[in-house]
């Protein structure tokens, strides 16, 4: 079954969120990716909680349509064995701390002497220079020393306050996949093999400078936006629930007072310009605040939609299981998994039109493939009795999922 990158293999040495999700994008899309794990415990979020005969749901939900390959690279045999998988390989992605792949033997210039055109990926937290560069990363501090904490919590002197999911971590996931397949039509169109750097700090700040960094953006004019923004959330209570409501625009600003039938709004001179309903932003959704108080999420979202004022219902996380827009794009999906039976997950986003819709596999058990991708790679049943035996290489065992 074609898919936009099938008859592309990917070696991927990366763990947790950021590189999984990156590579799994590129597998959804028809690559061959090749995860290559430790043999004693694989990538650590397979050890995450929420976990059914023995897969995590974290594993289970970045990892799909790959195949499980272990190797010990501290093992003399199984750093070749690597090696010899990325012969002929298009793509290598790793998300050590800069520094420790050349350590391990892995850096570009080990990969490129058996793989000379090979795209090399290196994702990081800080990236490659700096004070924080060789540091230990996680979400949080990508969060923080970005500024997006800082956005979160509404405006420079309120408290800064942490999305409550990891977006640097994510979103460097999907930045890495686009300079991926981009790196790969460059190749195609007859440039080398490039090494794509990526850091999720370089990805968050390019993230934000599209919306949330103007204050900073014309130099010799900067401001700081102590009173620029809400601490309020456009998030308003009804008498049984949660709706979102948001008007950017005069003519939405017009329908919104036609549907909360409050025409005194037009004689207020804080509304009377878009920039003045920015300024006094916390007044303004205050008062709609008041107003959506008054009656039911059904009632609101039927006269506001009557009105053609953007809105929608706060649903949660189990709600969104059954929404009808949810359901009628067919964003949920439901797949057996032969170890850790019947799972639930969104698609993947993007959808072509020439292509099939593809039969999803669920991630791997550790060392799945082992024995499977070196046979196909030129390895013999000896050699790969070696690898197994010597430690250099692992198959699965009835304590790895």
């Amino acid at each position: 079954m074609q898919q936009p990158l099938s008859g592309y293999r990917v070696i991927d040495t990366t763990a947790m969120v950021s590189g999984p999700l990156a590579t799994m994008q590129l597998a959804d899309q028809g690559a061959e990716v090749l995860k290559i794990e430790r043999p004693d415990v694989g990538d650590y979020t397979r050890l995450a909680a929420n976990r059914r005969n023995g897969f995590s749901a974290s594993f289970l939900n970045n990892n799909r349509n790959k195949r499980s390959v272990a190797l010990d690279l501290k093992h003399t045999d199984g750093l070749a064995a690597l090696k010899a998988l990325c012969e002929g390989a298009d793509v290598f992605v790793q998300n050590f701390r800069p520094g420790v792949a050349e350590r391990m033997g892995i850096g570009e210039d080990a990969i490129r002497a058996v793989a000379p055109d090979i795209v090399y990926v290196s994702i990081s937290g800080f990236g490659d220079a700096g004070p924080y560069a060789a540091q230990p990363v996680y979400d949080p501090l990508v969060q923080a020393l970005s500024g997006l904490a800082s956005i979160q919590g509404g405006s420079d002197d309120a408290r800064p306050r942490l999305v409550r999911t990891i977006v640097p971590d994510k979103l460097t996931g999907y930045v890495a996949a686009q300079a991926i397949t981009a790196a790969l039509l460059a190749r195609a169109g007859g440039a080398p093999g490039q090494h794509v750097r990526i850091s999720m700090l370089d990805a968050v700040l390019d993230f934000l400078w599209h919306s949330d960094m103007n204050s900073q953006t014309f130099v010799g004019d900067e401001f700081d936006q102590a009173q620029a923004a809400s601490f309020i959330d456009l998030i308003y209570a009804t008498t049984d629930g949660f709706i979102s409501v948001a008007v950017q625009t005069d003519a939405e600003w017009q329908a919104l007072i036609q549907a909360l039938d409050t025409p005194e709004w037009n004689d207020d001179p804080r509304f009377a310009t878009p920039a003045a309903r920015q300024d006094n932003i916390d007044a303004r959704l205050e008062l709609t605040q008041e107003k959506l108080a008054t009656a039911s999420t059904d009632y609101w979202l039927e006269r506001l939609a009557a009105f053609d004022v953007p809105c929608a219902p706060v649903l949660t996380r189990t709600a969104v299981m059954d929404h009808e827009q949810i359901a009628a794009n067919a964003i949920v999906v439901e797949n057996d998994h032969p170890q850790a039976g019947q799972l639930r997950q969104a698609r993947p986003a993007a959808r072509f039109s020439a292509m099939p819709v593809p039969e999803y596999r669920g991630a791997p058990a550790l060392g799945a493939d082992t024995a499977a991708v070196l046979a196909e790679h030129g390895f013999g049943a000896t050699a790969i009795e070696q690898l197994l035996t010597s430690g250099a290489a692992a198959g699965p065992t009835e304590n790895t999922p």
